[in-house]
């Protein structure tokens, strides 16, 4: 019962769409119909509306932490399924037919509920990879490729930023299986990237 409790409440909070909500309800624009079709932040920001994408990110990111951090709280020996399950609810929600986001936010939101040392460094990654190419798809690509790497493989460094996070071969699993999705979600940005045709982020 706990288990499936677990799954359901982490995929359906992962799942809800809010860059799609917010559009519709506050400037009746549906997001799928401009820019990349993305319901993310970043497609969000197209409208024009920055209070909508920052919105959109902070539900995101809470939608991917909050049933994590409950299920850490309850039942702990379920974190990692929960981690996925929110994450996955997001890129492939069913209530718009498994058509989900990119998952970037959401992941964030997981990284913040496992460990505060890694999500700083995500961000921090993000930031200036985004500052210097000024593309959002590459900065996150990049960023988790970079928490992946330093799990892997510089155990030592994990602990100096975050004592408290435990390092073993089911978070290092998950981490790549978090980078292989987002990867694959990213895959029409790359090809976009190789022909000089992705969109940069306007400030």
């Amino acid at each position: 019962m706990e288990l499936l409790f677990v799954i359901f409440f982490s995929y359906i909070s992962g799942s809800i769409p809010f860059g799609l909500i917010l559009t519709k309800f506050f400037i009746a624009t549906d997001v799928r119909k401009i820019g990349s079709g993305n319901i993310g932040a970043t497609n969000v920001l197209r409208t024009g509306n920055k209070v909508l994408a920052i919105s959109t990110l902070v539900l995101d990111i809470l939608k991917g932490f909050i049933p994590v951090v409950l299920t850490e709280i309850y039942f702990s020996e379920y974190v990692q399924l929960s981690a996925l399950l929110a994450f996955i609810g997001h890129i492939f929600p069913i209530w718009l037919k498994f058509k989900g986001g990119k998952g970037v936010a959401t992941y964030l939101g997981v990284l913040f509920a496992l460990s505060y040392g890694l999500s700083i460094l995500f961000i921090f990654t993000w930031i200036v990879v985004s500052l210097i190419f000024r593309y959002s798809s590459l900065s996150s690509i990049f960023s988790t490729l970079t928490v992946l790497v330093v799990t892997l493989f510089r155990q030592s460094v994990i602990q100096a930023i975050d004592p408290n996070f435990n390092v073993g071969e089911d978070i290092k699993l998950l981490l790549f299986v978090f980078f292989i999705l987002i990867f694959f979600t990213h895959r029409k940005n790359i090809s976009n990237l190789k022909n000089k045709t992705e969109k940069k982020i306007k400030i």
